[in-house]
């Protein structure tokens, strides 16, 4: 694959309001025992079924790439996850690949980030870290604060000599952002990100708290299905293009924003074996191709599915929309068929 990305743990310190899953929140006590151990149960699992070959095509090159493993909350590095869950699972992927491991990159929101944290980061074996608060939906980042700990988290990551990179597209000077378009720096990176309109993404997804709280102004021009860990060529294992999405419990989906349905787990079976069994499917070859409206018997017949009332009360229209009422009353039951014969088939065997 060139792309995954691993959601461990719904444990976070914050319950943001524009967050695309209302079960990323703070948990105590043994409420967060068991919502990390959901992940420590099945992380060694998620990490056998992965193909053994983690890499991809360059189209460009003709080269292999190392494939990029994101591993997010969440927030993997508070008290509970980080010594519980995230540190192990660093040291199982050096164990299951060795030499040949993937590109580790994790996610966080910069505010728990310690010197020690880092340092432990770096040795485990991450190469990249990015910070993805940067934004006024972040408590404590709203207008200028942002700047300051922008300038507070480049300090330390210089400190240890972790340099900056950029995804593209900012537009604020204030951001200070480095050229996306050149050459990456040898070693490990680090770069910021956030929910608004020139760093990432301005719509927001049609999901979670962020649906709740009608702050999601995506239209039915957005289509989050081509984009950036949206489901285009997700079937596409080591070709550009490829990634796929895994929950703390090893389900997986064909986009970050997540189909109503997962389509195997990894907890189960090999993730070729899977992608295998549910391409076939032609809801499955839609999303594959960033075209869902190719679920229905025609564009309009899709479109009329499309629309939903948000927390707000209005009445959003989007292909996200139209994609969950397909998997909610087509694809997700067949997706439990498929499942269930894979695994009575194994047994068989």
């Amino acid at each position: 694959m060139q792309s995954i990305y691993w959601v461990m743990t719904w444990a976070c310190h914050r319950k943001c309001k524009h967050c695309y899953d209302d079960r990323f929140r703070p948990y105590v006590r043994d409420a967060l025992s068991e919502v990390v151990g959901e992940g420590q149960a099945a992380f060694n699992a998620v990490l056998t079924n992965l193909p053994d070959d983690m890499s991809w095509r360059d189209p460009a090159t003709g080269k292999r790439q190392r494939t990029n493993l994101i591993l997010a909350g969440g927030e993997l590095l508070i008290d509970g996850v980080r010594e519980e869950l995230f540190y192990p699972a660093l040291r199982a992927i050096k164990a299951r690949w060795g030499d040949k491991a993937p590109k580790i990159s994790i996610q966080t929101t910069g505010d728990v980030l310690t010197p020690d944290y880092l340092d432990a980061c770096l040795e485990l074996g991450v190469e990249s870290i990015a910070i993805a608060s940067i934004d006024d939906y972040h408590v404590g980042m709203k207008g200028e604060k942002k700047f300051q700990f922008m300038r507070d988290m480049r300090e330390l990551m210089a400190s240890r000599g972790v340099s900056e990179v950029s995804l593209g597209g900012a537009k604020s000077k204030k951001l200070n952002m480095p050229d996306a378009k050149a050459p990456r720096p040898e070693g490990p990176n680090f770069l910021f990100f956030g929910a608004q309109e020139d760093l990432w993404i301005g719509e927001l997804w049609p999901r979670g708290r962020a649906w709740m709280n009608g702050l999601s102004n995506a239209d039915y021009a957005t289509n989050f299905c081509s984009r950036w860990s949206g489901g285009k060529n997700f079937l596409h294992i080591g070709e550009a293009g490829s990634e796929i999405a895994i929950e703390p419990d090893g389900s997986i989906y064909p986009c970050c924003i997540k189909t109503k349905a997962p389509l195997g787990k990894l907890t189960e079976e090999r993730l070729e074996d899977i992608l295998a069994s549910v391409g076939k499917l032609p809801a499955i070859q839609a999303i594959n191709q960033g075209d869902p409206e190719l679920m229905a018997e025609s564009r309009e017949a899709f479109r009329a599915v499309s629309s939903a009332e948000d927390g707000k009360g209005r009445t959003v229209e989007n292909v996200c929309l139209g994609c969950d009422h397909f998997f909610q009353h087509q694809v997700g039951p067949e997706l439990r068929r498929l499942r269930d014969e894979r695994l009575a088939a194994k047994v068989r065997a």
